[in-house]
């Protein structure tokens, strides 16, 4: 969402992950893993959801500058220990070396905004603002494309590639204690592509996760959840008195106004891999030490809720809907501008804007599986969204149906009809429909009534299992 898991995006965005007492800022970047330049690294990384910038931003290339002297002997054998001592505290061994390129501030920060560029468009970031908006996440004709380059104009310190298998360090930002804690938490990236290969062997990669936003999100989490778990370890183990004087400074000096600017769910959601991904890993690790992470990236988690509740992992997947053609239910003017699923974690997100935070949390829980379509009308500037989600149980539908009403209620205001299984909201411009039938729920908004009922008549509910 920003298209997330609604996946379909490169990820660009600033992310908060814990490590002990400390935030670790990084950067979410098409294709590897980003980290801040403060004066040094954080972490992050891949395809994602998620974009912010300039309105005034454009790809035009920096001019070449004078090429950065080489790593100097010192950084590389503080680098070179560093690896050493995350493969002794991760059990994963190296196949090879990892090459690491110098690059000036300005090359490095060209360089990702390159890659973003590359995959993706400031109409896919309209699209994506419009369908964030028909959630009720965003308010309508916001400039997500701006804030996506707004965020990569914040500092960066280097990143993992995973492309490449590369390591960009920033030229001139030293390495103390902040940039020491990072390495130890990208090389385990470098550790995680080299043992599993990334893009190929978990099909983590921009095509695929446009197509499966939500499976995407659940191997993201397991990436920085791993990552974020060692680099606790190094911080407690390796970590110097200097080092964490040095972090400590960072962290109290530390100021990202674009991040902590965005709207709060997008805030969130970029936490989500670190926070959530952490807890999902760390639950693994209670049962099997880092033997049950390894064995995770044979069986990857396939959804967020399996992230979110990792008792459920493996057993509990989602149920696949069968997604409905509407090519001519709404008219010829309306293009469809997304699909996929939204899954457990942006069902709470999504309720969590008119809800109090734990009964979205509640009535998210029992998602079982769904699939979203939605369409806009470039004519007449209007949007249309049809989201039918599968509950675990017949009670976890008849409490999240309760929980929609209320959403619609605050959402759109009085319900112009009501019955226990239908209602419907008019508002200006908008016309919204909620069905519950057996465990299953369906949502349509449309502009008009006539709209609505037009693609409700087009659409199967309850869905098919595919």
């Amino acid at each position: 969402m920003a298209s997330k898991r609604l996946w379909s995006i490169v990820a660009a965005a600033i992310v908060l992950c814990s490590c002990l007492v400390l935030i670790t800022v990084g950067l979410v970047a098409a294709r590897g893993w980003v980290w801040p330049a403060f004066p040094g690294p954080s972490t992050v990384e891949t395809p994602g959801p998620t974009a912010v910038g300039l309105a005034t931003a454009t790809a035009t290339s920096i001019p070449a500058a004078t090429p950065p002297p080489a790593l100097s002997a010192d950084v590389r054998a503080g680098m070179d220990q560093i690896q050493d001592e995350v493969v002794s505290l991760r059990g994963l061994n190296p196949t090879g070396p990892v090459d690491r390129t110098l690059l000036t501030p300005d090359e490095l920060r060209q360089r990702v905004l390159d890659g973003f560029l590359d995959d993706y468009s400031q109409e896919e970031a309209e699209d994506d603002a419009r369908l964030l908006a028909l959630l009720g996440l965003l308010e309508p004709g916001f400039d997500l494309w701006t804030l996506y380059l707004d965020l990569y104009s914040e500092q960066i310190a280097g990143y993992y590639d995973a492309e490449v298998r590369q390591m960009f360090v920033v030229a001139g930002s030293g390495f103390g204690g902040p940039e020491r804690e990072t390495y130890a938490h990208e090389y385990v990236h470098a550790l995680q592509d080299q043992n599993y290969d990334i893009g190929e062997g978990l099909d983590f990669s921009d095509e695929a996760c446009e197509a499966e936003g939500e499976r995407c999100a659940a191997i993201q989490a397991l990436l920085e959840g791993d990552a974020s778990r060692l680099e606790s370890q190094w911080l407690r183990t390796y970590a110097t008195a200097e080092d964490r004087e040095q972090i400590q400074e960072f962290y109290g000096a530390f100021d990202s106004p674009v991040f902590t600017g965005a709207p709060e769910f997008l805030q969130q959601d970029f936490l989500f891999p670190y926070v959530q991904g952490l807890g999902f890993v760390t639950e693994l690790a209670l049962e099997g030490d880092w033997a049950a992470v390894d064995a995770a990236y044979a069986n990857p988690p396939v959804s967020t809720e399996q992230i979110l509740h990792p008792e459920r992992y493996p057993d509990d997947v989602p149920t696949l809907l069968e997604v409905p053609e509407l090519p001519t239910a709404l008219g010829e003017s309306f293009r469809e501008i997304g699909r996929d699923t939204l899954g457990e974690w942006y069902t709470r997100l999504v309720l969590q804007r008119y809800l109090p935070d734990r009964t979205a949390e509640d009535a998210a829980e029992g998602w079982g599986g769904d699939y979203y379509l939605a369409f806009y009308d470039g004519q007449a500037g209007q949007g249309a969204l049809v989201l039918a989600t599968r509950w675990d149980t017949f009670v976890d539908a008849q409490e999240s149906f309760a929980a929609l009403l209320d959403y619609g209620d605050a959402r759109f205001g009085g319900r112009v009809s009501f019955t226990p299984y239908l209602a419907r909201w008019s508002t200006s411009g908008a016309y919204s429909l909620l069905e519950r039938s057996s465990d299953q729920t369906l949502w349509i908004l449309a502009p008009s009534e006539g709209a609505v009922n037009a693609v409700r008549q087009a659409v199967p509910f309850p869905a098919r299992m595919q």
